[in-house]
C-alpha cells in the first residue's frame, strides 16, 4: 500500500537533486550484482511471513531510471547490495527484502523494494458499467489521519470538472468519479483532462481497500516512479 522506494536517511539534499529523482535521471557508475538468491521472506511483526519471488538488482534500477537521462542534473549510482526496507501493507507494516543503492554524495542508500507482490484478489464487487463519468485513475495520497483520500479522477473539456462520490463499507471504501454539469458550448472533443479530488471519509481507511465503481477492481497508488505493483 505503501511506496516501495526510500530516499535515503534525511531525503535528498539539494533541489537540483530533487528535480532529478522527479525526472528519473539516473546515471550507473558501478558495476550491480547479477547474482540474487531466487526467493525471499516478507515478514510481518509477530503475525507471519510468506515466500515471494526476487527480482534482480539490474531490473530494480531500471524502474528508477527515466527514457531520458537530464545532463544537468543526475542522481550517480554506484554500486547496490541485497538488505531490508519497510513497507505499508494492509496487514500493518512488512520487512521485504529491497536492493539498498549506493548514491554518489550520500552516506545512506536509496532503497527499492525487490519481493514481486502478491497476485491481486478478485474484487469484490461487480464492475457497474451503467456508471456515467470515469474510472478513478489513480490513488496519490492518503491523509495522515487516514479520514480523507486523494485521488486522480479525469473529466472532459466541456464540463465544470469532478466529484467523487464514496460508499463506506466495514471492509471497503468504494469511490465513483462522475463529472459536473455540461457546459452548453458547441462542440467538444474527446479530451480528458485530470484532476486531483480529496475525499472525505466518515472513519480512517484503516486496512480497508479501495474500490473504484465502474470497474470494480482496487485503485492503484502511483507515486513519481510509476503505478505500485499492488493497490492502495
Amino acid at each position: 500500500m505503501g511506496k516501495t522506494v526510500q530516499l535515503p536517511r534525511g531525503g535528498l539534499r539539494s533541489q537540483a537533486d530533487k528535480q532529478a529523482y522527479e525526472d528519473q535521471s539516473f546515471v550507473l557508475r558501478g558495476k550491480l550484482p547479477d547474482t540474487w538468491p531466487k526467493d525471499g521472506q516478507v515478514t510481518w511483526a509477530g503475525s507471519g511471513s510468506v515466500t515471494r519471488s526476487l527480482v534482480g538488482a539490474d531490473r530494480s534500477y531500471n524502474t528508477l531510471v527515466g527514457a531520458r537521462v537530464n545532463g544537468k542534473s543526475h542522481l550517480t549510482v554506484t554500486g547496490a547490495k541485497l538488505g531490508e526496507m519497510s513497507v505499508a501493507t494492509s496487514r500493518g507494516p512488512a520487512t521485504v527484502p529491497a536492493w539498498l543503492f549506493t548514491l554518489d554524495g550520500y552516506a545512506s542508500p536509496l532503497k527499492r523494494a525487490a519481493a514481486v507482490p502478491s497476485k491481486l484478489p478478485r474484487p469484490p464487487i461487480r464492475p457497474d458499467r451503467g456508471i456515467p463519468g470515469y474510472p478513478v485513475d489513480r490513488l496519490v495520497q492518503i491523509a495522515a489521519d487516514g479520514r480523507s483520500v486523494t485521488v486522480v479522477a479525469l473529466h472532459g473539456v466541456c464540463d465544470d470538472g469532478s466529484v467523487v462520490d464514496v460508499l463506506e463499507t466495514r471492509g471497503s471504501v468504494v469511490l465513483s468519479a462522475s463529472v459536473k454539469y455540461l457546459k452548453d458550448e458547441g462542440d467538444c472533443t474527446k479530451q480528458a483532462r485530470m484532476q486531483h479530488v480529496t475525499v472525505k471519509l466518515e472513519r480512517p481507511v484503516g486496512d480497508r481497500v479501495l474500490l473504484d465503481a465502474p470497474t470494480g477492481r482496487p485503485v492503484r497508488y502511483k507515486g513519481p516512479h510509476g503505478t505500485s505493483a499492488t493497490w492502495g
